[in-house]
């Protein structure tokens, strides 16, 4: 999260920051090289399947988890687990946002298999599906055959460019109803829904600001998310996932003591009310939201919505239009369930799940998130 120096001089509530060396000089313009260098490897593998792996693993995730472990022994075959380590128990208590995620890796890894003349048949939950939570039993099968039928997906071009845009979004910009069709017709597998009505805009921007509150302000699941802080490029370079902080900005509030865990859990602390300030900057920018529904909430269904959202991150990438998710109000635990009835009696009054939310609009361009590279999410066989 390399925050725009507005944003980050809110975060400092003004503090004082101390002149560097020059030693220090040197460090804080440092990047997380090797956190980004899977961005510059994608598509450099000889064998079909790692080489959709190397898309794959830059699929959009919650919190930056990268939840997943792939299993190369059988041949031609790719075989899909959860790392058990790497859910969000707090803010995401079912696994229904980290099975959202790995239903996005899937799809990269089916597109850029298709990139490459492959069609990919794929077996979800071969041995059984647990909706409380996900176990050690695989997501997925999938089988890679060359199949000279196979034809590339458009979508897959974009994939290098995506990003989640945690900015604040141009106010003066509007978004088009042409826009959002875009959008629409980039989703296969679930219902869309968007707005761009300027009462719902109201409406959704109020309701997303409040979810993000509760979040921040309910002690285990704040604590969840700043446990996943990764502050300067020696963090993030060591523990690629996560919510990254970095930039000459972020490095000189952590060596100066400003910005640390500590200090961001301190609900005292000018870092904690100035990134309230931030973090709010962005729900109150929406210039539209969309929505991902499906009429059940079973696995296949998540899995399927990751499918469909990374489709729509990759159709706005096209567009050059900026998407966030706002998954709080989607969040099943039990101070939010207010909220979660309320976006569900509003973006599915007839029934059925809203998987994904989010704030839509036009910002700045932003860096690539840190990723681990394909060896380390390998399993060892």
């Amino acid at each position: 999260m390399s925050l725009s120096r507005r944003k980050t001089l809110a975060l400092i509530g003004g503090g004082c920051i101390v002149a560097a060396s020059a030693t220090a000089g040197y460090t804080i313009t440092r990047r997380p090289n090797q956190a980004l260098r899977p961005w510059t490897l994608a598509g450099q593998y000889a064998d079909p399947r790692r080489n959709a792996l190397s898309f794959a693993l830059l699929a959009p995730n919650p919190h930056n988890r990268q939840p997943w472990v792939v299993d190369l022994s059988q041949k031609d075959e790719v075989t899909l687990f959860c790392d058990p380590d790497r859910v969000l128990p707090e803010t995401d208590p079912f696994s229904r946002q980290i099975t959202i995620g790995l239903g996005c890796f899937l799809e990269v890894m089916r597109m850029a298999a298709a990139q490459d003349g492959y069609r990919v048949d794929m077996d979800l939950f071969p041995e059984g599906e647990d909706p409380t939570r996900l176990d050690n039993r695989p997501i997925a099968r999938a089988r890679f055959a060359k199949d000279p039928n196979q034809r590339p997906d458009p979508l897959f071009a974009h994939v290098m460019n995506r990003r989640s845009l945690k900015e604040p979004f141009d106010t003066t910009r509007a978004v088009l109803p042409s826009e959002l069709g875009t959008l629409q017709a980039a989703a296969t597998a679930t219902t869309f829904g968007g707005s761009l009505e300027p009462d719902d805009i109201a409406t959704y921007r109020e309701l997303s600001h409040e979810a993000l509150r509760i979040e921040i302000e309910t002690p285990a699941t704040y604590k969840e998310s700043v446990d996943l802080f990764r502050i300067g490029h020696r963090e993030v370079d060591a523990n690629p996932d996560g919510i990254d902080f970095t930039g000459p900005m972020f490095e000189t509030l952590h060596m100066t003591g400003l910005f640390t865990r500590d200090v961001a859990l301190d609900t005292t602390s000018m870092a904690y009310t100035g990134g309230l300030d931030a973090v709010f900057a962005n729900t109150d920018t929406a210039m539209g939201h969309i929505w991902l529904v499906t009429k059940t909430n079973t696995r296949r269904d998540q899995i399927a919505a990751g499918a469909d959202w990374v489709r729509l991150n990759l159709a706005a990438t096209d567009i050059g239009l900026g998407m966030q998710p706002l998954s709080q109000a989607l969040q099943e635990y039990p101070e939010m369930a207010e909220l979660y009835r309320d976006i569900h009696n509003r973006l599915a009054p007839n029934g059925g799940t809203v998987q994904m939310f989010a704030r839509i609009g036009y910002g700045p361009q932003v860096a690539p998130s840190p990723r681990w590279p394909l060896e380390a999410k390998l399993v060892q066989t």
